[in-house]
């Protein structure tokens, strides 16, 4: 065998090759490999038969080009190092793989200057759509101008009822706390929650109050005690409570960090958990819900289901389907010690 016939047998097979065995023009060949309706089934078969024959493995990036896609897109997050769009990045990379997409992560520190800016610089890659990814769960404005792309937002919707948005229901959620402590027989329920500036400390306390009212009840002290994220506020708050209130026999936190200060006053104050006063959180942060004492039960806002449905929504954007409006994410209970001895 020669030096020249060994390079000739390593060559790869091409897509000429392909069509030429199959006997079909090269855009046929190519509609055949690419799932394209306008090709017959018995000439798909052949396309198909001579692929496998010369084992034929198309180039990513030139099958992405014959079908209009570079295979890639951009992951837009305003929070990098927050708790929260972590998981939500994690859901949709996780999707981006399964479909063989490769992903660019920008992340804008919440300036929006810096966000045009990485708008541009993915744009300029030529990525087929976009996921944007908010810090907090508030509205946020579109993107601006001619994207000429499909954009999805997670955990933070668009404010536009034009835009796909996809985040988790804290309304839902302020329901599913408060029925499960109701569940559990208690009746004196109080809620002890973050920033009222925050939309999700407002949702929660929404649906908290909702489901207390269908119940028959009352908020225990009379309103939900908006405050700080800090578990210094979930101490003081409940040091203040349980001197108007000592027959309080449920609380439900706006959070894990305000649950911990729960628990640590109500321990303070000589009180059992979840004998005397059941304790639940929201977030279901792993090492604070997992290593207090009791553990703590919480509602875990299924982040990674929202990146995951994110990028699924985007895909489908991008295969024509265009939907529109907010669709919300059903969170999770988890029960730990707290409430359930």
């Amino acid at each position: 065998m020669t030096v020249e016939q060994s390079g000739q047998r390593r060559r790869q097979s091409t897509l000429g090759d392909v069509a030429k065995l199959a006997g079909v023009s090269i855009a046929t060949a190519s509609k055949a490999l690419n799932g394209r309706d306008q090709v017959a089934p018995l000439t798909r078969a052949k396309v198909r038969e001579a692929a496998d024959q010369l084992s034929f493995s198309p180039n990513a990036l030139a099958r992405g080009l014959l079908v209009g896609r570079t295979g890639t897109i951009g992951l837009l997050t305003s929070d990098l190092e927050g708790r929260f769009s972590i998981p939500v990045l994690m859901g949709a990379e996780d999707a981006a793989g399964e479909g063989a997409n490769s992903v660019f992560l920008c992340d804008a520190r919440g300036d929006a200057i810096r966000e045009q800016h990485h708008v541009r610089a993915l744009l300029s890659r030529r990525v087929d759509g976009l996921i944007v990814v908010g810090s907090r769960t508030e509205p946020r404005a579109p993107l601006r101008g001619r994207l000429g792309v499909p954009v999805v937002y997670a955990y933070a919707p668009s404010d536009s009822a034009a835009d796909m948005s996809v985040v988790s229901d804290n309304v839902a959620a302020g329901r599913m706390a408060i029925a499960h402590l109701l569940s559990l027989g208690r009746s004196r329920i109080a809620h002890i929650s973050g920033d009222p500036g925050y939309a999700a400390a407002q949702d929660r306390a929404t649906g908290a109050v909702a489901a207390l009212h269908e119940a028959g009840l009352e908020v225990a002290g009379g309103r939900v005690l908006f405050g700080s994220w800090r578990e210094s506020w979930g101490r003081s708050a409940v040091e203040a409570l349980l001197d108007r209130e000592p027959d309080v026999d449920a609380i439900f936190a706006g959070s894990d960090q305000i649950a911990r200060g729960v628990l640590e006053a109500v321990r303070e104050r000589g009180l059992s958990v979840p004998d005397d006063i059941a304790v639940m959180g929201f977030d279901n942060w792993e090492v604070l819900a997992s290593n207090a004492r009791p553990q703590l039960t919480s509602v875990d806002m299924q982040l990674q289901t929202v990146g995951r449905l994110a990028a699924e929504r985007l895909f489908a954007a991008m295969d024509g389907k265009h939907d529109a409006g907010i669709q919300p994410v059903q969170c999770r209970l988890v029960v730990r010690e707290s409430t359930v001895g």
